[in-house]
């Protein structure tokens, strides 16, 4: 399976939306950041991508990755 595109959570004026990366259209529109980053999640595991949660400011904050990451971490927790 191909990787899909990273799936962002940013501010939109009727709250928070997740978008595809290079998409200029939102796929999902929410009223809070935490039902966003919860649709971004479910789309991203599906696509085997990432997540990139941004603030209020655009900054990304968080992420998370759902694919093949050539670059696991190695500590054994």
């Amino acid at each position: 399976m191909s990787q899909g595109k990273n799936q962002h959570v940013v501010p939109h004026p009727d709250g928070w939306a997740v978008k595809g990366a290079g998409n200029s259209k939102a796929t999902k529109v929410t009223d809070t950041q935490a039902e966003a980053t919860q649709r971004a999640q479910q789309i991203a595991r599906n696509q085997q991508s990432d997540t990139k949660i941004h603030g209020r400011d655009g900054k990304i904050r968080a992420g998370n990755n759902y694919g093949n990451d050539p670059h696991p971490p190695t500590d054994k927790k």
